[in-house]
């Protein structure tokens, strides 16, 4: 069952063109240049109940808009959208009551009070019992070892600790549908590492539908088997995050450990196969494609005594920045994950 249903989503603004000097601004307040600006360009998607999806791009791609469309903060140009089979820009109570949206930017609690005077706000807009509020409230400051902190105002807070109160605010009405604009933005590994295992446990509990936008490519690795990549407001790749790994970057990072140091000769052999990166004797580092990863071993082993060996992808960073780079250029088109798979059994991978 799809839980969010688009359906051809434009959003297109209109973004004034000022002009330098005082002339060109007094001109401005009688006659304005305008540009059209689309942000999002006729997407279609859809979500099945209890995803967790990663929605990628470059800045300016489109997403927080997507987001932002979703939630009904705004409204579209053309096209539709259903989420819980509700109109997102329509504004119905009871959908407002079953969704959450944050921004890692923005923030919904007071400054310059504890947070708990905040939830209790929240307690009231959404009308909860007071006994599944407090019940709610107990098991995500516990999740989140947030008890000693609660009386704490908001602004004496670290920018995890915050998060983490903005992350147990949205959670506090049980939503079925969250999502999430950049919730690691700023934040240390460590602290990261904390929401990503707690948004990772909590979607697994309660099975809620989670739409992810975030720059860290640790979140989605941890998070998300699904990615959507938008660029120009446009979807350009919709499917697992294996074949877009596989289809996009042909190459293995190989380390080899040699019993014995490196020499001249076991150098000249391995630039045969591919870019040696790294020369610690008797450890090396290289880059070669797939497909010779098999021949490349085979030949080494038998010719070297070698304790340890190390095949792995690229990192996953560098290889979204290639996708980026190349949906930007204009150098990818849209291709479904059906097709991105066909393209890696037809390259032998």
């Amino acid at each position: 069952m799809a839980i969010i249903e688009i359906k051809g989503l434009e959003k297109t603004y209109q973004v004034y063109q000022k002009k330098e000097g005082l002339r060109s601004s007094l001109r401005g307040l009688f006659s304005r240049e305008y540009k059209q600006v689309k942000a999002v360009q006729g997407i279609d998607l859809q979500i099945e109940q209890g995803e967790f999806v990663a929605f990628l791009g470059p800045n300016g791609a489109g997403k927080t808009t997507t987001l932002k469309l979703l939630s009904g903060v705004i409204h579209p140009t053309s096209g539709t959208a259903t989420v819980l089979g509700y109109t997102p820009w329509q504004r119905d109570n009871e959908y407002r009551r079953r969704f959450a949206l944050v921004m890692g930017n923005k923030n919904q609690l007071w400054w310059d009070l504890p947070a708990q005077e905040s939830f209790r706000l929240h307690q009231q807009i959404y009308r909860i019992e007071a006994d599944v509020f407090q019940n709610t409230l107990d098991e995500l400051t516990d999740l989140l070892d947030l008890q000693d902190l609660l009386q704490q105002p908001v602004r004496e807070l670290s920018l995890g600790e915050r998060m983490k109160m903005e992350l147990t605010a949205a959670l506090l009405h049980s939503p079925e549908v969250l999502f999430l604009d950049e919730p690691t933005i700023g934040l240390d590994v460590v602290a990261q590492h904390n929401i990503q295992q707690f948004l990772k446990y909590y979607q697994q509990k309660r099975k809620i539908t989670i739409l992810l936008t975030s720059h860290y490519m640790k979140d989605v690795a941890a998070l998300c088997k699904r990615v959507v990549i938008i660029a120009d407001g446009l979807i350009k790749y919709d499917g697992s995050l294996e074949g877009i790994i596989k289809s996009t970057d042909q190459r293995k990072l190989i380390t080899l450990q040699f019993r014995d140091a490196i020499d001249d000769s076991l150098l000249a052999a391995l630039k045969k196969f591919g870019n040696v990166t790294d020369v610690e004797t008797p450890r090396i580092k290289l880059t070669v494609t797939r497909d010779v990863v098999p021949r490349m071993l085979s030949t080494i082993l038998d010719g070297y005594q070698v304790d340890d060996v190390v095949v792995e992808d690229p990192p996953l960073e560098d290889v979204i920045a290639t996708v980026f780079s190349e949906v930007t250029a204009g150098r990818v088109q849209q291709i479904d994950d059906d097709e991105f798979e066909s393209i890696g059994d037809g390259q032998g991978l």
